[in-house]
């Protein structure tokens, strides 16, 4: 029997069938839960793991929240794999746990120790595993190879497996050669060739003496810098358009060697049509800067000439107390007529003065100690020169690594504050020096040294020289401002001992000490005043010496007051370029002991930069010495020229010289010359080598004593010759080789000289 549907019944069941089709059951909907199950735990607690999950019991679960708790769990990445399901309220969590790594090590690597490669690589002993992590350590290595020219290194990390869920992990490293610089190429220079344009870049094509440069490998850091430098060069020579169009550096198929390629577009060459000053600073006279402008009118363009004009005019400003002043140049460009004409734009600016110097990074020196450095202090008018000069003063301590003075706008518009920005390096020295002489043959020295004694500047040191044909022991104190003042004031211990027997047939000791006082009397002039008391000995005079040093032979005593005018306007008292030194000695000595003489030398010391890495070197001293009352000078009173002070020349080679035993005898007047020119040798000037060119020339003569067994003359005499000196990584090597050219027959010559030394 059927029974009849209604029509309406037939439209509802229709719409729950098709709803069972288009709408998802989600089986989770209706469910909490009510347990969570873990399994596979090794060393992580149950607990720790569950609280990963963001899931606990009688929260809903559905498909979502088992996505987020499987989710959460591997980021943690503390697991190899995961598995989450539920059923009836029941999660079920199965994992399986990275495993721990025991050991790092590397094998192969012999250019890059392991210290330095296990400080890139994040993983650490005891540390979880995971391949995301070895990878990107993986890619640390490449670039720490890479960065040393090494792009044919292969690096293989290695897992081994061991107990208790333990790995090793090994990176196996094939280090391969170093990638060199085949070859470095211009493409579009029509007016520079390609050697030119490879000297103007710091990168360098490999070459057999290169072996202690890095220039000659591949890094893209600086292959951007270089691209600095060409362009720099060429708006230098008033190529103003300069643009270079793309550089490539190609790796060959073999990974031995880079083939570097420089597209350029050289453009047009401008001159200067003529400059305009237009200033915004009321009531000033922008006349007066003409002065600071460093180029002319017709000169060819020079980009590099005006940064100097800005930071001239910068600096003169800065002179008047426009301490923030902003100088901008426009190159207005004349394409048809190839001409600029460059417009200098200064901005308003007050007058300012300084409200506050702050001192930062001294740790152990005392703020006084740079202070007392400043030119400028708290309440004067700014001035830039001074400020200058103060970072100079600073830098000539050699108390610190960096020195840095920052100017900032203070409390007003009117107002600057300066900070001093220091970064300390050690001041004290504990050496042993080894090296060899030909003046002194063999030699070792110890030193103690501070030069920074407590914070306060104080100087002291303790040395000991032992040579072959020379021992020393120096002690010295300074206190470089005395009673708070700018003066210098110290004391000198002394006792030397010299091997003569080969230049004059006897042995010397000196003992003695002195006190010193130093002041200055402008800004470039300085006195120093010194009381010394010195006990000679002439001993070991040789059976067959010169009867004038027969005569002289025993002890002694010098009691002495000297004094030295000096004046100095070097640019730096470390590394000096430019500037010269003048000096004047004077000695007085008969205030008691034995001796009793008036001596003086002054001379002179001029440095002039040439080109870069050119400079030369011109030198003069004159010195004389006079006895008086009875009293005459004695051969360890007199002067000696040779060796070192006239090159070519043996020490003690020329002057006064007794015929028959052939010593020399020393002498009462002399005066000596240099002029050198220091020359780079085309190598990387990294290396610290340098050619030298020099010609020497000078005289000695006069002794007291008379008599036909003695030759002198005082005639000049000359040399000329070649250098080489090295800043070696053990030490200054110098190498000279010398021939004279005039010259008396009684003479001793030397053609090579050679002095080494080093500290460790």
């Amino acid at each position: 029997m059927k029974f009849p549907i209604h029509p309406k019944l037939c439209v509802l069941r229709s719409a729950v069938l098709m709803a069972g089709l288009v709408m998802p059951v989600n089986v989770y909907a209706a469910q909490m839960v009510k347990k969570i199950e873990i399994s596979g735990v090794q060393r992580i607690e149950e607990s720790t793991i569950a609280s990963y999950m963001d899931l606990k019991v009688g929260d809903p679960v559905d498909n979502t929240a088992m996505d987020r708790a499987l989710k959460s769990l591997f980021s943690t990445g503390l697991f190899a794999d995961v598995k989450v399901q539920q059923s009836n309220g029941v999660v079920s969590v199965q994992i399986i746990e990275n495993p721990v790594i025991n050991i790092i090590r590397f094998e192969g690597n012999d250019a890059i120790d392991d210290g330095e490669l296990l400080a890139e690589v994040q993983l650490r002993q005891r540390q979880v595993f995971t391949r995301s992590k070895v990878q990107s350590d993986v890619s640390r290595l490449y670039q720490v190879y890479r960065r040393q020219g090494r792009f044919s290194v292969l690096i293989q990390p290695q897992i081994i497996q061991l107990d208790q869920n333990r790995v090793n992990l090994v990176f196996e490293i094939h280090e391969g050669g170093v990638t060199d610089i085949k070859s470095i190429k211009f493409i579009g220079n029509k007016n520079y060739g390609d050697g030119k344009l490879r000297s103007v870049i710091s990168t360098k094509e490999s070459a057999w003496y290169k072996f202690l440069s890095s220039n000659d490998r591949f890094d893209a850091d600086r292959l951007s810098y270089d691209q600095e430098l060409l362009r720099s060069f060429y708006e230098s020579q008033g190529y103003a358009d300069f643009n270079i169009l793309s550089s490539v550096a190609e790796l060959s198929n073999d990974k031995d060697s880079f083939f570097i390629t420089f597209t350029v577009e050289e453009g047009r060459r401008y001159k200067i049509s003529g400059t305009e000053i237009l200033s915004s600073i009321p009531n000033f006279d922008e006349t007066a800067l003409n002065e600071s402008i460093t180029f002319d009118a017709d000169d060819w363009y020079d980009a590099e000439d005006v940064k100097l004009t800005v930071q001239k005019m910068t600096d003169q400003l800065g002179d008047l107390q426009y301490a923030f002043v902003d100088i901008r140049p426009d190159i207005r460009k004349d394409r048809e007529n190839q001409t600029i004409t460059v417009v200098f734009a200064i901005n308003e600016t007050p007058r300012v003065f300084v409200e506050r110097i702050n001192v930062n990074g001294n740790i152990r020196t005392l703020d006084k100690v740079l202070r007392r450095e400043l030119e400028v202090v708290e309440g004067d008018p700014f001035n830039r020169s001074k400020i200058a000069k103060s970072e100079q003063n600073i830098k000539n301590l050699n108390f610190f690594e960096k020195v840095n003075l920052r100017v900032s706008q203070g409390s007003a518009p009117d107002k600057t504050v300066i900070d001093i920005d220091v970064q300390e390096k050690s001041t004290g020295e504990l050496s042993i020096g080894a090296g060899f002489s030909s003046s002194d043959g063999p030699l070792a020295d110890l030193r103690i040294r501070e030069r920074n004694l407590l914070g306060k500047g104080q100087d002291l040191l303790l040395s000991t020289v032992l040579a072959g044909e020379k021992s020393q022991i120096n002690f010295s104190f300074t206190e470089p401002y005395f009673l708070g003042r700018d003066i210098s004031a110290g004391i000198d211990l002394f006792h030397v001992t010299r091997d003569l027997q080969d230049e004059s047939s006897y042995d010397q000791k000196r003992t003695g000490g002195g006190l010193r006082i130093g002041y200055p009397l402008s800004e470039h002039w300085r006195q120093t005043l010194r009381y010394r008391i010195t006990r000679n000995e002439i001993t070991d005079v040789g059976s067959d010496a010169s009867r004038f040093i027969s005569d002289q032979e025993g002890q002694r005593t010098t009691l002495a007051f000297s004094q030295r005018l000096f004046y100095d306007t070097r640019d730096s008292s470390l590394l000096t370029t430019s500037g010269m030194t003048y000096w004047l000695d004077t000695e007085l000595a008969g205030l008691g002991g034995d001796a009793k003489y008036v001596s003086a030398k002054t001379g002179v010391s001029y440095f002039h930069p040439l080109a870069d890495r050119w400079s030369i070197n011109l030198l003069t001293e004159v010195g004389a010495i006079q006895a008086y009352g009875d009293a005459d000078v004695e051969i360890n009173e007199r002067y000696f020229l040779g060796g070192s002070t006239l090159r070519g020349f043996e020490r003690s080679g020329v002057g006064p010289r007794d015929t028959v035993t052939n010593d020399s005898l020393g002498g009462n007047y002399f005066y000596r010359g240099s002029v050198e020119t220091s020359f780079p040798l085309g190598l990387p000037k990294e290396l610290g080598i340098k050619g030298h060119a020099f010609s020497d020339f000078g005289s000695l003569w006069d002794i007291d004593e008379t008599g036909s067994d003695i030759s002198e003359k005082n005639s000049i005499r000359a040399t000329a010759g070649l250098g080489l000196s090295w800043k070696s990584p053990f030490g200054p090597i110098r190498m000279d080789f010398a021939i004279p050219y005039l010259k008396e027959d009684f003479d001793e010559e030397e053609h090579f000289r050679f002095d080494f030394g080093t500290r460790f």
